[in-house]
């Protein structure tokens, strides 16, 4: 088995902008963290993926060092096997982190929302001022020191506008693997809607002649889509499943089955453990239970095994409720599959090699590394 956690490290913020409003205050301690690493190594019985979480988990920068050095102790005294990765907003990463980075082999996503007025229409310091100069600099140096390292690129409905410029922006700039999210809990219209259509069509225009032009690139919303028509059983088996391959450790050690719970606290029903005294099984199979109910029109609807309305952290997020999906994310996945297949027909009539090769060829990650390293 394979379990990965994600280690909220520290609930303060450095940039106002967040997924989850966390605890004002809440840092995680060293025996925290230890106590994670054995309850993960136990758990999973072998491979434990460790992801440091916040807020902003490098305003913990030494609890991070020392975490990962602890693991490697384990490790070296065959108590378990660990890999990390962190999920940042910039503002605290320079050389010395990236070369620790670079040392730990510890993987670095990085948020950034592409143009400028995407990207500081929320990202913002406290005194209101944008970040946009002063995060691209850094994520110029991350790409140079870690050049798969990934973007996370969120859309909201006022920045939706700048959604397919941002893309062509952060691909230009050498991003390779590029993750979309959609603020689902925002407030959509039709309006919004209507021109997100527009910018994933634009999108995959682009996708195509990248892709003509024998460029490398991840980009989520149609590699997950594309995947799930060549292999929808591949697809469907590895869609989320509410903590049965990741879990949440708040700063205090409570466990929960997914991101968005820890804010709810440990006195609520979505608390399924703590790290010393282990997980709540019982507790966390009601949880999943009540994850896997879904509306009639979900079960009914043809393109049921491949959409997004089997998250239940999403849904939470933007319903409230693990079975309500949102009537903008129906939408999104309406909108996106048909755009994505088509895509997907141009390339493989024209028996486009890298298109071939990237959705059929299993081995293709590591034989694309490999031929990276080669150049």
């Amino acid at each position: 088995m394979h379990l990965t956690l994600h280690l909220t490290t520290a609930c303060n913020m450095a940039c106002r902008y967040c997924y989850w409003p966390p605890k004002a205050g809440g840092r995680m301690s060293l025996q925290t963290a230890r106590q994670a690493l054995a309850f993960g190594a136990e758990l999973a019985g072998g491979s434990c993926g460790i992801v440091f979480f916040g807020g902003e988990p490098l305003l913990e920068r030494e609890l991070i060092a020392r975490t990962m050095a602890e693991a490697r102790a384990m490790t070296a005294a065959g108590r378990g096997r660990f890999h990390f990765k962190i999920t940042t907003n910039g503002l605290a990463m320079d050389d010395e982190f990236l070369e620790l980075a670079q040392r730990e082999g510890l993987l670095i996503a990085m948020s950034f929302d592409g143009l400028r007025e995407a990207h500081d229409a929320h990202r913002r310091l406290p005194d209101g001022s944008g970040t946009f100069d002063i995060l691209l600099p850094r994520l110029r140096r991350l790409l140079d020191a870690k050049p798969y390292a990934n973007v996370i690129m969120v859309v909201n409905p006022d920045t939706v506008g700048h959604f397919a410029a941002g893309v062509e922006f952060l691909i230009e700039l050498g991003v390779r693997y590029l993750v979309v999210a959609l603020n689902f809990a925002a407030e959509w219209t039709d309006d919004h809607a209507e021109e997100l259509r527009r910018q994933y069509l634009r999108l995959g225009r682009r996708y195509v002649r990248w892709t003509r032009q024998g460029l490398k690139f991840y980009l989520s919303p149609f590699e997950a889509k594309i995947a799930s028509h060549v292999d929808l059983g591949c697809y469907d088996s590895q869609r989320c499943d509410l903590g049965s391959r990741q879990l949440s450790v708040d700063p205090e050690g409570w466990l929960f089955p997914c991101v968005q719970f820890p804010r709810t606290g440990r006195a609520s029903r979505w608390c399924v453990g703590h790290v010393a005294t282990g997980l709540d099984r019982a507790a966390l199979a009601a949880r999943n239970a009540e994850a896997r109910r879904r509306p009639d029109d979900c079960n009914k609807c043809a393109l049921a095994g491949r959409c997004l309305h089997t998250c239940a952290c999403l849904n939470w997020q933007a319903t409230g409720s693990v079975e309500q999906v949102s009537p903008m994310l129906c939408r999104h996945e309406q909108t996106l599959i048909p755009i994505a297949d088509r895509v997907a027909k141009i390339l493989y009539r024209r028996n486009d090699p890298l298109f071939i090769q990237k959705h059929y060829n299993p081995a293709y990650p590591v034989l694309s590394l490999l031929e990276d390293a080669g150049q």
